[in-house]
């Protein structure tokens, strides 16, 4: 997973730096607009370590940009503060759209951790975002069973989306959780008897 970190403390950022890029890939901004520059890449950071007073943009302001920009990709913010450790401090980081809190100095494991709590939340979103197009997509599915099918008169095969023609048994099993069994009917029954005694008949005759 790739992290930004957006700290505008030097020792502080190389620490944080160091610190991360044991377990993910890092990306490092020394301001907020390098931060908020680097979030708006299409192949950006999903997870942000971000520091709540800064030269240019300051922590709030980045998530509250992110919350307003209408991004789609799932997104989880941790902020950073020394000074900001008042319950209204929480709560106004929180309201801005920060996911987390830690303030400084920090421990660690107690960074890592918090940090390893936002992956999995943004796994599960990620999880839950693919459940949703794989339900829409059998949703579209069922839709076009229900609606009209062009089937040729003689082969019986489907005419696909794509305009190329389809078995009609791998059509259904591609769109559908159908599962095939083969079987003779007793009117094809008695038509290949019929065939059979017909063919006989003309080979004796003959």
């Amino acid at each position: 997973m790739k992290i930004l970190v957006a700290e505008d403390d030097g020792v502080t950022l190389t620490l944080l730096v160091r610190l991360l890029s044991q377990k993910y890939e890092v990306v490092a901004a020394p301001d907020g607009r390098a931060a908020w520059e680097a979030l708006r890449q299409s192949d950006g950071p999903q997870l942000a370590v971000v520091d709540w007073q800064m030269p240019g943009l300051d922590g709030p302001e980045i998530c509250r940009r992110l919350r307003a920009s209408g991004e789609t990709r799932p997104m989880y913010v941790l902020l950073l503060t020394a000074t900001r450790k008042t319950t209204r401090d929480v709560v106004s980081g929180l309201h801005a759209g920060a996911d987390d809190y830690l303030t400084k100095p920090f421990h660690p494991e107690e960074l890592l951790a918090r940090v390893g709590v936002g992956q999995r939340m943004l796994q599960l979103q990620e999880g839950l975002a693919q459940r949703v197009r794989e339900l829409e997509e059998a949703f579209r599915n069922v839709r076009r069973l229900e609606g009209l099918l062009p089937i040729c008169a003689w082969c019986k095969r489907i005419r696909c989306d794509q305009h190329y023609w389809q078995e009609l048994e791998s059509y259904l099993s591609e769109r559908s959780e159908v599962t095939f069994t083969h079987g003779v009917c007793p009117q094809c029954q008695e038509k290949q008897r019929g065939e059979a005694a017909a063919a006989r008949a003309s080979r004796a005759a003959g």
